[in-house]
């Protein structure tokens, strides 16, 4: 039994890296997306093209409708899924201490932990992220909340218990360091695939994360360390954050170095969390480590994460609202780090990775402009991404970050089917623009600015329908 989607498809095609996406753009304005009985995708292309074999498929028609690949966020807070826009008075640790932290405690609650779960599933449904790499909640049973709710919808997960050891004590978030270990390697084992079989078709994961370094003494990364180690060849994740806000002396960098004294924030991460950076531990870095924001990074952080084919989360939503700056784009991609999309929920107040996109391309059209500035800079930091990157970077670099591209992330032959329907007919104004548009009388750019319009302009509301391994999700 194979079923076809006919819609307009967008989708980065291949395995290129995101300066080469533009090239693997693939465009089919009547197109059909062809999905086997295991959610297996056996076409994509033209319409008129669909080779015989498919003559007999069960066609669903998204007539007006674009079709693209589920898109991927690699930065969330589960606990903060009722704390968006949430005023902290300040930059982001007191937004920590004056927001997060009291909400995040309420999850301590079963009855509220099971409303945040399900609310949780239902935004990740509605917005079309088929998969999201989660901070979840220092409470365990919020946590089999959350797993339960997404192996039912169907939904792909990468999450893991938020581990701080360093908190305050009405947080109700601080565990020892003995039960930091405890309680960690129990989630692994109760809802990691923990076997090469398991893994195959699993839909939902676990990570290994500290909250970031301030919330966890070196004794406490040395063992997380050492547990990640035990584990990593059975494909347990590793996230966390790094160099988001650097404010003088105060900030989340310089606390941080000053905390542990080492050289570089990374080094905490790295193994060498012990003053001068000596080695204390077993290095969290890796293919499967993705580590948020990097507003910050030295040239030698960013040669560290390429070197060991660490990801970055790219959260420019929450690092417009917590005022900890731009993540610099050219030198970050010019250091070959993989940057993956993140909205950052609760840090950040949009769930839609669309607009979050739509966030991306403006930080960076204004990226290292100083107030004042001429408004037509020449300074190389600025940058107009193109639609393909920012296609690239909501989907397959996602895909790529969580060492799941040759699952899902684009419409290869042989990949899961998971993907978003967006009707236009839902939302007014991206609708008429898209009708009345001016068309570009060449077709290359034509494409390229139709897809610009149909990210920057696309709503939440747009979302007609978001599908894992080719099943329709459905929401609460």
């Amino acid at each position: 039994m194979i079923t076809i989607h006919r819609g307009h498809i967008f989708h980065i095609a291949g395995a290129p890296i995101v300066t080469e996406s533009a090239q693997a753009l693939e465009s089919y304005p009547d197109g059909a997306l062809a999905v086997d009985a295991s959610g297996l995708i056996v076409y994509c292309g033209n319409w008129n093209d669909r080779p015989a074999s498919l003559a007999s498929a069960t066609v669903i028609a998204h007539t007006g409708c674009y079709i693209m690949p589920g898109f991927v966020d690699i930065h969330m807070h589960y606990p903060q899924v009722f704390c968006g826009d949430a005023f902290g008075g300040g930059q982001l640790l007191e937004w920590l201490h004056g927001c997060v932290f009291p909400s995040e405690a309420l999850l301590a609650n079963p009855q509220y932990a099971r409303v945040a779960a399900v609310e949780w599933c239902d935004r990740m449904i509605n917005s079309g992220t088929t998969m999201g790499l989660i901070f979840g909640s220092a409470h365990s049973y919020a946590q089999d909340c959350l797993f339960e709710t997404a192996r039912e919808r169907g939904l792909r997960i990468v999450c893991g218990r938020t581990v701080e050891t360093v908190a305050p004590e009405w947080s109700q978030q601080r565990t020892s360091e003995e039960d930091a270990v405890r309680l960690v390697r129990a989630e692994i084992e109760k809802w990691h695939p923990l076997t090469p079989e398991a893994r195959k078709d699993a839909l939902q994961f676990v990570a290994i994360v500290p909250r970031f370094s301030l919330s966890v003494t070196a004794r406490t990364m040395t063992a997380l360390g050492e547990l990640y180690a035990e584990y990593r060849d059975r494909g347990v994740y590793f996230t966390s954050h790094l160099n988001e806000n650097a404010r003088p002396k105060t900030g989340e960098v310089d606390t941080a170095k000053a905390m542990y004294k080492v050289d570089s924030y990374l080094d905490i991460y790295d193994g060498k969390c012990l003053p001068n950076s000596r080695v204390g531990g077993t290095s969290c870095l890796g293919k499967r480590s993705v580590l948020a924001h990097c507003v910050h990074c030295t040239d030698q952080e960013l040669a560290r994460l390429a070197e060991t084919k660490s990801s970055i989360a790219h959260c420019p939503v929450s690092q417009f609202f917590l005022g900890s700056g731009t993540m610099p784009w050219r030198r970050t991609v010019a250091a070959g780090v993989n940057i993956g999309l993140g909205s950052d929920y609760g840090g950040g107040d949009e769930f839609f990775i669309p607009q979050i996109l739509n966030a991306c391309f403006k930080a960076h059209m204004s990226e290292g402009i100083p107030v004042g500035m001429d408004p037509y800079p020449t300074d190389e930091q600025t940058i107009a991404l193109h639609p393909a990157e920012l296609l690239f970077t909501g989907t397959l670099a996602g895909a790529r970050a969580l060492d799941q591209e040759d699952r899902f992330g684009n419409f290869d032959v042989g990949k899961e089917a998971d993907f978003v329907v967006l009707d236009p007919a839902r939302c007014q104004t991206m609708g008429m623009t898209l009708k009345h548009m001016y068309t570009n009388p060449d077709p290359t750019r034509a494409r390229d600015a139709h897809l610009f319009a149909v990210i920057m302009l696309a709503r939440e509301s747009a979302v007609r329908g978001t599908y894992v391994r080719g099943r329709r999700l459905k929401h609460s």
